[in-house]
């Protein structure tokens, strides 16, 4: 497939098929679809449409969960009170359903194997979906080098793919996983139950011991924001720091 083709593909909306629905966390349901997409980079993301039998139409993007070459592709959704479209997810989707996607999409907060490290992932609440993408397709593309995971959520039940990568950080030397929750006691003795300010990011790289290569932080603005001027405060190059950021429609 050529360039101009594949940006033409990316760009069409297509029928996706819903094989199964997963439900995550009490906010955050994973849907396993089927779609002819083209290629996909960890990191990137899709466009979904729901059409009403009205004809009303609404659009909101999702990350892509899945690594690069997995079969299926997974969306986890969290539902926001009010939203048009995650609560479709949530409280209609069945397996056989059927909805239209576009992409996949995005450039810049994309990670490849070839990119080297070490490698620092930084989520806030969902923000954790595109760097769960990099995480597997870490492990599948056989990548070995030092990577940091430090994730922030309400309570340690909200943890998204929580078991996961408990045993990911279980099974690999060189993978590190760091939680802080905001809104109870940690239940590990090496994590954590503050936000993540500049104090606690100098702790963890403190402890960590690595000089990142590539930096991805991914959450709402507000995360975003105070993480990755913490990161330029402490030192680290802002060039080598890219940035995904969420807004309140879902």
């Amino acid at each position: 497939m050529t360039t101009d083709a594949w940006f033409g593909s990316a760009s069409r909306w297509q029928e996706a098929v819903i094989e199964r629905v997963v439900h995550q966390t009490p906010r955050v349901t994973s849907i396993f679809l089927r779609a002819a997409l083209g290629p996909y980079e960890a990191g990137q993301h899709v466009d979904v449409r729901l059409t009403a039998p009205d004809g009303y139409q609404a659009e909101r993007s999702y990350s892509i969960a899945s690594a690069p070459g997995a079969n299926g592709i997974e969306l986890a959704i969290e539902r926001l009170e009010g939203g048009e479209v995650s609560p479709y997810f949530h409280e209609v989707a069945r397996p056989g359903d059927t909805f239209e996607i576009r992409g996949p999409i995005g450039g810049h907060f994309v990670w490849r194997s070839s990119d080297g490290g070490p490698l620092l992932l930084i989520g806030g609440g969902s923000g954790v979906v595109p760097l769960m993408a990099m995480v597997r397709y870490r492990a599948t593309a056989g990548w070995d080098r030092m990577t940091l995971l430090v994730y922030s959520a309400r309570t340690w039940e909200e943890l998204i793919f929580r078991d996961e990568l408990v045993t990911v950080r279980a099974s690999e030397p060189n993978f590190e996983l760091v939680v802080t929750t905001t809104r109870e006691t940690r239940h590990r003795s090496h994590d954590f139950d503050r936000r993540l300010d500049r104090s606690l990011l100098r702790e963890i790289l403190t402890r960590w011991d690595q000089a990142p290569r590539h930096v991805y932080v991914c959450g709402s603005n507000a995360f975003v924001e105070a993480v990755t001027s913490a990161l330029v405060l402490e030192g680290l190059p802002p060039q080598i720091i890219r940035a995904e950021r969420y807004g309140g429609m879902a």
